[in-house]
């Protein structure tokens, strides 16, 4: 399989662990929907914070989305879908239910995740994903039997899970304490100690030259982030998690998507070289996140 298709969809679920465990904890034990939510699309924008950050990683002064496949806009666009829907749902004064306790948005949410798993497959099946050669990659050049990565594959993950399970007990207290909206500390402490995985694997794969890898991660987590948010939902019995999250999540949507949108012109531009530490996309996109969080703590003051 391609490195895109296993960075979005299988690696991204992995590294995605933490946020659907701190989702279902937020959810259905500590009952908080601005953890939950302040989670979700707070993992969102950081995701997008870090592939910024990627941008300095990568040798020879390349720009990370002048090297990454354009199979990644597909990703990248469906994601943007995805954050609107979510967007328009918190923004819209009631819920469209189904059932009892399960609302139009979260179907919605799950039918469109699919339907973008397979969509991606079926695009990536007919592209030759593209990586950066360097001379580490030499190392992987052997491939040991499959069965040998899939044991420390499912140990690590499980140790993720266990650990995620305890993050909003800690992240409640924490807001408590310090006498921070839950929005603002879901978004910020939260998001980011979830999306520790998504930092490691991601500087890991550009270190080795597998861009798309580390790229596909972060986008495809970001949709994963979203089938997240519609499991949350499930398990969330005060009421429609979208409905009773502050408004306020609005505006980590909005970021994100100007953030993806950015990440588009990027991957479609293709700068050769950067001049700086960054490129000129990816600086706008970490800046973006910055912003964000500030206008976060003074809208939840």
């Amino acid at each position: 399989m391609g490195k895109g298709w296993v960075g979005l969809i299988i690696l991204a679920s992995i590294t995605s662990l933490p946020e659907l465990m701190v989702g279902i904890s937020s959810s259905a034990i500590v009952e908080s929907a601005d953890l939950a939510v302040g989670d979700i699309l707070g993992s969102c924008a950081f995701n997008l914070g870090i592939l910024a950050m990627l941008d300095a990683f990568v040798p020879k002064h390349k720009p990370l989305f002048g090297l990454a496949s354009q199979n990644n806009i597909l990703a990248a666009g469906l994601s943007i879908i995805l954050m609107g829907m979510v967007g328009m749902a918190l923004y819209l004064p009631a819920e469209i239910v189904i059932i009892t306790g399960i609302g139009l948005a979260s179907v919605s949410f799950i039918i469109i995740y699919f339907f973008s798993v397979w969509l991606i497959y079926k695009f990536g099946s007919q592209k030759e994903v593209t990586q950066l050669e360097l001379p580490l990659q030499q190392e992987y050049k052997e491939k040991p039997p499959l069965e040998t990565k899939l044991l420390p594959f499912i140990v690590f993950a499980l140790i993720i899970t266990i650990a995620a399970i305890l993050l909003p007990f800690f992240t409640s207290r924490i807001a408590d304490d310090m006498g921070l909206d839950k929005t603002f500390a879901g978004t910020l402490f939260l998001a980011i100690s979830t999306s520790l995985p998504e930092i490691s694997v991601s500087i890991a794969a550009v270190k080795i030259g597998a861009i798309d890898l580390a790229v596909g991660n972060l986008l495809g987590s970001n949709l994963f982030n979203i089938l997240i948010l519609a499991i949350d939902d499930f398990f969330y019995t005060k009421g429609y998690l979208l409905k009773d999250a502050s408004d306020v999540n609005i505006l980590s949507c909005l970021a994100t998507i100007i953030m993806t949108a950015i990440a588009i012109i990027g991957l479609t531009y293709r700068l050769e070289t950067k001049r700086y530490w960054l490129a000129w996309d990816a600086l706008l996109i970490f800046g973006i996140y910055i912003v964000n969080a500030i206008a976060l703590y003074i809208l939840t003051l």
